[in-house]
């Protein structure tokens, strides 16, 4: 299958996705090792047995403060852009988050050269936030990745971009930690790793604005298979506009309700899933960090491969899960998946244990592109982008009150167990895996009633 689905090559984004998010793996990893050696400066003079935990203190922090300006500076600006996106051109929502990537990521570039203070980088998350940030840019990928698409290779399509931001990603943390420590005779640490970042953002913004060309809009089936199949997950070939001009007596009966009931329960059941991933994602790079397994630059570059490595398996997941299981059977066992491994974390103490509850994981990134998915057949294609982007706010907001709690509770915990935030999400992931099964069922039942 052709990455945009037989479209023509400027219509694809995903060299956008591509670039962006090795972009991304570049910037993280160079922003973790950053900051944990700014603190490792700043503490140098506290007694030895101390400065480890002072520093991992530091660092969570200052990653609770940078969090919250980077998730809710969207939130200003996010559905506004959107808006715009589907009233007026398709490009504002990716082009203009990349020009405040642009200028963030250019920030970090001063504070290592000019050794400005940390507290920068607030700034910088600000100014990335307002101009959209991710928020904003993957609301707008995924709907110029659902315009175009029929339903029936919907799901497909969104787990082909996901795919290629994993990808890009894995590669990206593989290069990561050589490219900040590779250089540090001739240059500070970490300027080539974000030169390199910036670089590909700025490719990104020149293809997005010069090349990218927004599809067509591909037809919708009707309300009632979207309805009836969507919830019980076997979603059917859309005919296309001959099936959609001669609807049937039935189908022009089916009410609102059950498709509206649809899109809330997708909502919530996003957000639920969203909050046990986000929990246990944040603190990983401070376990990684501290003992015993004190990782260095390269191991983190790993690390965070192995992670975007889970895209490949997930893709292969949707692709094969699909032709024989309903959609709501492949979300559970994504939210599976991703508990289990994450209960092998609590419990890591050695590298390769790290890896084998990575690999457990291999299907934890079913669940949100295939709730997308499902969204995307409930709603007319000219309000996609506001969909998504509200979709990508939920989560955000999510995220970032569950990314302040997890940090203060690793920080409380951290001498007592550091991986009991693992388990806290094992917890979570197990009631939203249990209330989904049932919630699911249950709609199924109501718009089964309805309809008839």
């Amino acid at each position: 299958t052709l990455p945009g689905g037989g479209l023509p090559p400027q219509t694809w984004v995903e060299p956008v996705v591509a670039g962006s998010q090795v972009a991304s793996a570049f910037y993280d990893t160079a922003l973790l090792l950053v900051v944990k050696n700014y603190y490792n400066q700043t503490n140098s003079t506290a007694p030895s047995h101390l400065l480890q935990d002072a520093q991992q203190k530091a660092v969570s922090n200052f990653y609770i403060i940078y969090n919250l300006v980077l998730g809710l500076s969207p939130l200003v600006s996010a559905y506004g852009l959107s808006k715009l996106g589907d009233k007026v051109h398709r490009k504002i929502p990716i082009c203009l988050p990349l020009l405040g990537y642009l200028g963030s990521k250019s920030l970090l570039l001063l504070l290592i050269l000019l050794d400005w203070p940390i507290e920068v980088m607030y700034g910088a998350a600000a100014f990335n936030g307002l101009t959209g940030g991710f928020t904003t840019f993957w609301a707008g990928i995924m709907a110029l990745g659902s315009l175009g698409s029929s339903e029936s290779r919907r799901s497909l399509r969104l787990i082909i971009i996901e795919l290629v931001y994993g990808l890009a990603g894995f590669l990206g943390s593989m290069a990561s930690g050589y490219l900040f420590v590779g250089f540090s005779d001739r240059y500070r640490e970490g300027t080539v790793l974000v030169s390199c970042s910036i670089a590909c953002y700025a490719f990104c913004l020149l293809y997005s604005v010069f090349v990218l060309i927004v599809p067509k809009s591909a037809p919708s089936c009707t309300a009632k298979a979207k309805g009836v199949e969507e919830v019980g997950g076997q979603v059917p070939a859309c005919t296309g506009a001959a099936e959609s001009a001669q609807p049937s007596e039935s189908s022009s009966k089916a009410p609102v309700t059950p498709s509206k009931l649809i899109i809330i329960i997708l909502f919530v059941a996003a957000i639920l899933y969203d909050l046990a991933v986000v929990g246990a994602m944040n603190v990983l790079p401070l376990f990684l960090l501290r003992e015993p397994l004190s990782w260095n630059a390269v191991q983190i570059g790993y690390g965070n491969a192995a992670g975007y490595a889970i895209f490949i398996t997930s893709f292969l997941g949707v692709f094969v899960f699909s032709k024989y299981l309903r959609d709501i059977t492949m979300i559970i066992i994504g939210v599976v998946s991703f508990t289990v491994g994450v209960l092998i974390m609590a419990f890591v103490r050695w590298t390769f244990l790290f890896y084998i509850a990575r690999a457990v994981m291999l299907f934890a990134l079913i669940p949100l592109p295939t709730i997308r998915s499902m969204l995307s057949k409930h709603v007319e294609g000219s309000s996609y982008g506001k969909v998504f982007v509200l979709l990508q706010l939920s989560l955000v907001i999510t995220g970032v009150v569950t990314s302040t709690v997890f940090n203060k509770i690793y920080q409380s915990t951290l001498n007592w167990y550091s991986g009991f935030c693992f388990i806290l999400s094992f917890l979570a992931g197990m009631v939203v895996s249990e209330g989904a099964r049932y919630v699911f069922s249950l709609l199924h039942k109501m718009v089964t009633f309805l309809i008839q």
